[in-house]
């Protein structure tokens, strides 16, 4: 049986260099004990923040300069406790991190609402002048103009050093699910069709149900939720705890709902996700539609939820290296320039990846961003087409925060969630339609689509699903339902059986899916994958048809950061979220590949 390796067994060159962060602990405590020192400094200018154009200049330098520290510190903590989450000097440094980032916002959470006391007009006439030293206040406008947008749900001083104490107690809900996933919870070993042994991981779950092998998806799709089961209450009682802190800041931030909270932080309207899910409802015809061919080409008289990942095109596999990845990643990125390879070529070469599983690794994948350093890709590559979309993902991510930190000043390079999932589909998507343009068979054009189909069900169509289960659960708990593993189960299985259909058994096992879906720890992150990959959808389309105007387009969304609303930004790129026709029309693509699979079957047939 083969085993995961230990993270002092992988290759240098399959990790990523935190070096480039901090080459040694003794510098992250001294950026930990220099960002509690500015914090001290910027507490010393308590009640009169606002005194003049000039002091409110002081007090951003020094609070921009101290948060540049500090998510410079945390980022280092979270990534070395995502190497090896069951290493107890790993744990202890997350721990003291997210202890810094309590302690400095309790000591600066009277700054927003002492600016906030400023009237309007005597901040914009702050932001016009110019000092005689040149400074001014212009590179913290974004800033400010946020702050004053968010006015009625800023509190009073005592009371927002009363929110900032509490961050920490906040977090418990998400730090244990990710110990308990990580770290603690053990699957069982599963057997394939021919009896071989393999270690079933919460890593590995995912690629053993795009097996070929019915038996082993079988298996390893009860072996695993059976375990899951088995922590039914935990899981409850953990995201239990997650809505109620979630409500808790609601509420005390005066909004009517969590999930208003949560679309108002990020500038956007919550009439966007309103759209998003009634889009979806009103083509759910099309989703079932794919189901029913899924059925048809599985060549099976029932569908099973541990069909749902498998391979419609059985007889062609596609194994990728690493190595063999990088390459394809440069070829489907040229569309966008030389200018763009070039930053791609050195995430490559200076160790920017941490790519294989190891164990007590983070599950999933990610990108994240160190201003002034730069972005960092965590991977858990098996050797997939999936990993190599995964990688070519990540990399979108990491593109975004590349030209935003290098166009932006720190605070103004913090772009929306909202648009965060753009980059990284939009390269999806130019990855596609590079394999497509050099398919040379039905078999591989037939494989291809389904990875296209895969993309819209996972992307758009699963993590509205997900969104209404955010909405629904967060909707039942601000009404006073309690959210017990029974509860929690039944909603989800009833949008599962909604969302797939008629042709789809719903195992009963599928209803603990949620259990183990790290984004619900996100506060209403997952909507956001499904308007960013209908965007993208549109935006990549264009790029291959339009070429260098709409790449300048998109690079100059790339480069913008956080300085308009998101949705304004978008518009910029070519594509309007304030309406559901992006997503009706990024469905009707999904239909289109629907019926070009149809047609690619039938020959087969």
């Amino acid at each position: 049986m083969d085993r995961l390796p230990k993270r002092n067994e992988v290759p240098a060159e399959m990790t990523w260099n935190l070096e480039d962060i901090y080459p040694t602990l003794d510098a992250w405590e001294a950026d930990v004990l220099g960002s509690v020192k500015l914090a001290d400094d910027i507490a010393a200018y308590e009640g009169r923040v606002t005194a003049d154009a000039a002091t409110l200049v002081s007090v951003m330098d020094l609070y921009e300069a101290c948060l540049m520290k500090l998510y410079r510190l945390s980022s280092y903590a979270s990534m070395r406790h995502d190497e090896d989450t069951a290493d107890a000097s790993n744990q202890a440094l997350m721990q003291r991190a997210q202890s810094t980032e309590v302690r400095i916002a309790e000591k600066i959470a009277f700054l927003e609402p002492e600016i906030l006391e400023t009237p309007e007009n005597v901040l914009e006439q702050y932001l016009a002048e110019e000092l005689p030293d040149g400074r001014s206040l212009d590179k913290y406008r974004v800033t400010l103009r946020e702050i004053v947008r968010l006015r009625e749900h800023s509190l009073s001083k005592e009371m927002e050093k009363l929110l900032a104490s509490a961050g920490d107690m906040a977090q418990a809900p998400s730090n244990g699910f990710s110990m308990l996933i990580n770290a603690d919870l053990k699957f069982p070993p599963v057997k394939d069709s021919e009896g071989k042994e393999v270690q079933l991981s919460n890593g590995r779950f995912v690629p053993m149900q795009r097996s070929a092998d019915r038996v082993l998806r079988e298996e390893s799709f009860e072996k695993f939720y059976e375990r899951y089961k088995e922590f039914k209450n935990t899981w409850a009682a953990l995201y239990d705890g997650q809505v109620r802190q979630q409500i808790f800041f609601a509420k005390a931030r005066k909004y009517p709902s969590t999930f208003v909270a949560a679309v108002e932080a990020n500038n956007v309207r919550p009439e966007v996700c309103d759209n998003l899910i009634e889009s979806v409802h009103r083509n759910l015809d099309k989703m079932h539609r794919y189901v029913r061919l899924r059925k048809k080409m599985l060549g099976v008289s029932q569908l099973h939820m541990y069909d749902v990942y498998a391979p419609m095109v059985s007889d062609y596999s596609v194994k990728v290296t690493y190595e063999e990845a990088r390459e394809v990643v440069l070829e489907a990125l040229k569309p966008l320039g030389e200018e763009y390879l070039a930053v791609v070529r050195r995430a490559f070469a200076d160790r920017w990846i941490d790519v294989i599983e190891n164990e007590g690794k983070r599950g999933g994948a990610y990108s994240t961003g160190v201003y002034g350093v730069h972005p960092y890709m965590l991977l858990n590559w098996s050797g997939t087409l999936d990993d190599v979309f995964t990688l070519i993902h990540e990399m979108g991510h990491s593109m975004h925060t590349w030209y935003s930190s290098h166009e932006q000043t720190f605070l103004n390079s913090h772009y929306k969630i909202f648009v965060a999932e753009v980059a990284s589909t939009t390269n999806e998507i130019l990855l596609l339609e590079y394999l497509l343009g050099k398919a040379t068979s039905d078999v591989e054009r037939a494989y291809l689509i389904n990875h296209y189909l895969e993309s819209f069900k996972g992307t758009l169509i699963r993590q509205t699903m997900f969104e209404e289960f955010e909405r629904k659960t967060n909707a039942m708990a601000e009404a006073g339902t309690p959210l017990t593993a029974d509860t929690l189960c039944e909603t989800y299985l009833e949008l599962n059986e909604q969302y797939f259909g008629e042709d789809m058994v719903s195992d009963p096992l599928i209803a603990y899916e949620w259990c183990r879906i790290p984004h619900f720890y996100y506060n209403f992150y997952v909507y956001q994958y499904a308007t960013s990959f209908a965007a993208s959808v549109a935006i990549a389309h264009r790029i291959l048809s339009e070429g260098q105007p709409v790449v300048d387009q998109y690079l100059a969304f790339l480069k913008s950061g956080c300085t308009e609303d998101p949705v304004s930004l978008l518009k910029k790129a070519g594509v309007d979220l304030s309406t559901g026709k992006p997503v009706d029309e990024a469905l009707a693509v999904f239909e289109d590949a629907v019926r070009q699979m149809e047609e690619l079957d039938e020959r087969e047939d």
